[in-house]
């Protein structure tokens, strides 16, 4: 459970512990702004998945669904930085197939929280697997990190990529193939 308090605390400590004037008009309300802030950006810390996705549809389909360039804002529990992109997510249905927002809501719910991409990719991938329990799952995360670009070695616009296969495409390549030259398509 997120603790504004604690959260207000810190961040008094922070701007003392940098050289800041807690007392100055610019900081005087920042604890709170950040307490509010931190409570809408890790809500994904409270949130399930399985939530979103348990609302399924029948489908005769068994053909490949992807949705792809769905936006998301994360921030690395490494440097506490965000870290931003697109997520692509292919899956093969088994008899069901959920709102292509669900899809989007599930992303949010992990990208919400403090994170790794690589752990984001995966946990995404398996929350389908698990809820919608289709033949397959792809997903594939783009995201620039600011650990990477405003300090250390300070390289905008470098991308990382991770990917996560599940199921079918773990076990067809065909089928990866195929997903690469779909999402190349505009």
């Amino acid at each position: 459970m997120i603790n504004q308090d604690k959260i207000r605390q810190a961040v008094r400590l922070l701007l003392e512990g940098i050289g800041e004037d807690i007392s100055r008009e610019g900081l005087i309300d920042t604890p709170d702004r950040i307490a509010r802030m931190y409570t809408e950006i890790f809500s994904g810390m409270e949130e399930d998945a399985g939530e979103h996705l348990s609302r399924a549809f029948h489908a005769d389909n068994s053909e490949m669904v992807i949705e792809k360039d769905i936006t998301f804002h994360s921030v690395c529990e490494h440097h506490m930085l965000p870290f931003f992109g697109k997520v692509h997510i292919a899956y093969i249905p088994n008899g069901k197939v959920v709102g292509l927002s669900k899809l989007a809501r599930t992303v949010e719910v992990f990208a919400r929280r403090l994170q790794l991409q690589e752990q984001l990719t995966g946990q995404i991938a398996d929350a389908l697997m698990r809820h919608m329990k289709p033949k397959g799952v792809l997903v594939m995360v783009e995201a620039e990190h600011m650990c990477m670009t405003m300090r250390g070695i300070k390289k905008p616009g470098s991308q990382t990529v991770t990917l996560a296969r599940r199921g079918a495409f773990e076990t067809d390549p065909l089928l990866e193939e195929r997903f690469f030259r779909l999402l190349r398509q505009n």
